[in-house]
C-alpha cells in the first residue's frame, strides 16, 4: 500500500514538473505584414529584388495565389485579414462608406465600425499583447502599441499629427523618434518616397525587440502607390518592393536580436493584385439620362447612384423598395449597345451574397481588365485613364495577392496552389492558441508544424 502511494506521489510530482515546464515555455509571436498591392510574382519571379522574401519562400510556406474579396480594395480586405470574415459580416464594405448626401472624403477609419471579432481582441482576451502600425480601421482600437492609419479632412493638418493624436500609448511615437526614427515630418515620412517604408520597418523592429508583443500587424503601402501611378511593371514598383523587402529584413533581424527567432512566425501577405488600365467608364451618366440622378456634386434629388470602389461600381437606390427605379436601371443596362455592354458584367444581388459583399447594394458593375469605373455624372461615357487599378471581382489571376509564412511554427518548403484572404486569420489564431473562430476562413493544416 505504501509503495502504491509513493508511486502515485512520484507521478503527481512528474505531472507538476511537466505543467510548470509548459508554463515556462517561450510565448509565441506572430508578425503579420500586409504589403498593399502584393502580387505573387514578386516572390515567384527572379526579376524582383526581394532576397528576404525569396529566402522565406524556400524555408517556409507560400501560395501561388490568394483570392481576395469584393471589392478588392484596401480597407475591407485588411479587415478580412484580421477577422477571417467577408465584408457583409465585418461591416467594412469599401474604403470610403457610401454617404447619401454626398461623399465627404472620409474613410472607414474607426475600429468601432468592425462588427465581428478581430485577432487583436482575441489576443487581448488571451492575456497576450498586441502592436500595430498603419493598419486600416484601427483608430481607437484596443491595441497595446498602436499607430493607426488616419488622415484629417482638415487642410494643413499634416500627416504626422493625426498619428500622434490617435496613438496608443500616448508618447509612443515620440519614444520611437528618440530611440530609432529621428524626428518625423511631412518630408521624412512621405508616401511619395520610400523613406516611409524604412521608418515603418524601424517602428516594427524597435517594438518587437523592446516590447515583444505576441501579435503585430503592419501595413506597408508604397507598392500600391506606385502601381497606381505607373502600372504593374513601373520602375518605381521595382524599387518599392525592394524597400518592402528591406523593411522585412529589419524585422527579421530584430527577432534575432531580441532572442525571439525560435518563437516567432512572420506572415507576409497583401490585400489585392493590380491591373493595368487604359480607360474609365462612367455609369452614373446613364442614371442622369434616366432622370434618377442630378448632374451635381451635391446629392439632393436622387433615386439611384453608382458608388465606385476601385475599378467597380455598386448601385445604391435611395428607396430599396423602389421597384420601378430598379427595373428602369436593369432595362437601361440590358438595352445598351453591344460595344458598351462588352466592357463590364453585372454582378447580381445573389452573386454579391455569395461573395459576401455590401448587403446594401442592389447590384454591381465589374469592368473587364483594362477598364475602371468612375463616378463622373457628365462628359463622355468612356474617358482615358492610365496607371494601375484594383477593386475588380476576384476571379482572375492578376487581381490575386500573395502569401508567405516563415518561422518557428510553420513547415518548410510547402507550396499552396490557392487559398482565400479569409484563410489567413485562422493561421494566426492557431499559432497563438486563441479563442477565435473565423466566420469564413479555413485553417490549412499543412501550413503549421505539428506540436511535439
Amino acid at each position: 500500500m505504501r509503495t502504491k502511494k509513493i508511486i502515485f506521489l512520484i507521478g503527481l510530482l512528474q505531472l507538476s514538473i511537466l505543467i510548470i515546464a509548459q508554463q515556462k515555455k517561450d510565448p509565441k509571436h506572430v508578425v503579420l505584414i500586409s504589403v498593399d498591392g502584393f502580387r505573387p510574382e514578386f516572390y515567384l519571379e527572379e526579376k524582383w529584388p526581394v532576397p528576404n522574401l525569396k529566402m522565406m519562400v524556400k524555408q517556409g510556406v507560400s501560395a501561388r495565389g490568394v483570392r481576395g474579396i469584393f471589392p478588392s480594395v484596401t480597407y475591407p480586405s485588411h479587415t478580412t485579414l484580421i477577422t477571417g470574415a467577408f465584408p457583409k459580416d465585418h461591416g467594412i464594405y469599401y474604403n470610403s462608406p457610401f454617404e447619401e448626401t454626398g461623399q465627404t472624403g472620409r474613410w472607414y477609419w474607426e475600429n468601432s465600425l468592425i462588427k465581428t471579432k478581430t485577432l487583436w481582441t482575441a489576443v487581448r482576451e488571451a492575456n497576450q499583447t498586441t502592436a500595430s502600425f498603419l493598419w486600416p480601421v484601427t483608430v481607437g482600437a484596443t491595441i497595446d502599441f498602436n499607430i493607426p492609419e488616419y488622415w484629417s479632412l482638415e487642410s494643413n493638418y499634416g500627416s504626422i499629427k493625426p498619428m500622434r493624436d490617435n496613438e496608443n500609448p500616448k508618447g509612443f511615437l515620440n519614444e520611437m523618434e528618440i530611440e530609432v526614427l529621428g524626428k518625423l515630418n511631412d518630408r521624412t515620412f512621405n508616401g511619395d518616397y520610400l523613406n516611409r517604408e524604412d521608418r515603418i520597418g524601424e517602428m516594427a523592429a524597435y517594438t518587437l525587440e523592446k516590447y515583444k508583443p505576441n501579435f503585430m500587424s503592419i501595413h506597408l503601402f508604397a507598392v500600391d502607390h506606385f502601381q497606381h501611378e505607373q502600372g504593374r511593371e513601373g520602375e518605381k514598383v521595382h524599387t518599392s518592393i525592394a524597400a518592402v523587402d528591406r523593411a522585412i529584413g529589419k524585422i527579421l533581424e530584430a527577432s534575432k536580436r531580441a532572442g525571439l527567432e525560435d518563437s516567432t512566425t512572420i506572415i507576409v501577405t497583401g490585400d489585392h493584385g493590380f491591373v493595368d488600365i487604359h480607360s474609365a467608364l462612367n455609369p452614373n451618366i446613364w442614371l442622369v439620362e434616366e432622370g434618377l440622378l442630378e448632374d451635381k456634386k451635391e446629392r439632393n434629388n436622387w433615386k439611384a447612384i453608382f458608388h465606385t470602389s476601385g475599378a467597380s461600381a455598386f448601385l445604391m437606390v435611395k428607396d430599396k423598395n423602389d421597384k420601378k427605379t430598379i427595373d428602369a436601371i436593369y432595362k437601361k443596362l440590358n438595352n445598351l449597345p453591344a460595344n458598351v455592354k462588352k466592357l463590364f458584367k453585372i454582378v447580381s444581388r445573389q452573386q454579391l451574397d455569395i461573395i459576401g459583399a455590401d448587403p446594401n447594394a442592389v447590384l454591381a458593375l465589374n469592368p473587364i481588365p483594362g477598364i475602371s469605373m468612375s463616378g463622373n455624372t457628365s462628359g463622355n461615357l468612356i474617358t482615358p485613364k492610365k496607371g494601375g487599378m484594383h477593386g475588380y471581382y476576384p476571379d482572375f489571376q492578376q487581381i490575386e495577392t500573395g502569401f508567405v509564412a516563415f518561422g518557428s511554427d510553420v513547415n518548410k518548403g510547402i507550396v499552396i496552389e490557392k487559398m482565400g484572404l479569409e484563410d489567413i486569420a485562422p493561421i494566426v489564431s492557431s499559432i497563438l492558441n486563441l479563442n477565435f473562430t473565423a466566420l469564413e476562413g479555413v485553417l490549412y493544416p499543412g501550413i503549421i508544424k505539428e506540436s511535439k
